[in-house]
């Protein structure tokens, strides 16, 4: 049985993706900084395991992500799904502040590729998806702005490094607020996680926008 691990699992996205590949009989690993957010999320979701991590916490992460594959099996998809989300404008942040979002929305995606891509290059196959967003800057979300600019840049040197080893590493680009019921309904936005992992090498797509 192949295994799919959600970093940064919650009640949107996060909860979308991991039942969009339960469905399809994966076993599945959910991650997220508190046991009241995961456990609710894995009990829905017969057999799947809960972990507690920080994604800022390397440590933390690596023996989740080492968890998951001891139990699990190593993973065939890997989706990265944690962001600070806030509004700020310039000056309005420190620069320790900043870089505080920075380590959630970029630095965390490099711990968990370093981690979990080498093993996916060596077995010939995997997929690396990161939840983005923000398709253009705006000015009342700088920390956002610049932390998901640096996603898509982070994306594009994970696959040129892991690529030509046969894993598929991309992002979805998600360009408003989700919310069930509504134009980014997080279902909806689920189906892109699903359709990147299982296209054929000759199609593989860097990126995908939702709205």
């Amino acid at each position: 049985m192949d295994a799919a691990v959600v970093i940064g699992a919650g009640p949107g996205i996060g909860r979308a993706v991991a039942a969009r590949f339960a469905k399809e009989g994966y076993a599945v690993a959910l991650i997220a900084r508190s046991a009241a957010t995961v456990e609710p999320l894995a009990a829905d979701l017969p057999g799947a395991l809960a972990l507690t991590a920080d994604a800022t916490d390397e440590q933390a992460l690596r023996a989740a992500l080492d968890r998951a594959a001891d139990e699990l099996g190593p993973p065939a998809v890997v989706v990265h799904n944690t962001a600070v989300i806030r509004a700020d404008a310039v000056g309005e942040l420190s620069a320790a502040e900043l870089l505080d979002t920075l380590a959630v929305n970029v630095g965390s995606v490099l711990t968990a590729a370093a981690h979990t891509l080498p093993g996916m290059a060596a077995r010939g196959r995997g997929t690396f998806v990161v939840t983005g967003g923000m398709p253009e800057p705006v000015p009342a979300y700088v920390s956002l702005s610049l932390g998901k600019a640096a996603v898509r840049t982070a994306v594009d040197l994970l696959d040129a490094t892991y690529g030509p080893a046969g894993v598929h590493v991309a992002s979805v680009t998600v360009g408003g607020p989700v919310a069930p019921g509504t134009a980014y309904d997080p279902d909806d936005i689920a189906e892109h996680y699903w359709t990147l992992h299982t296209q054929p090498r000759a199609e593989w797509a860097r990126e995908v926008r939702h709205g």
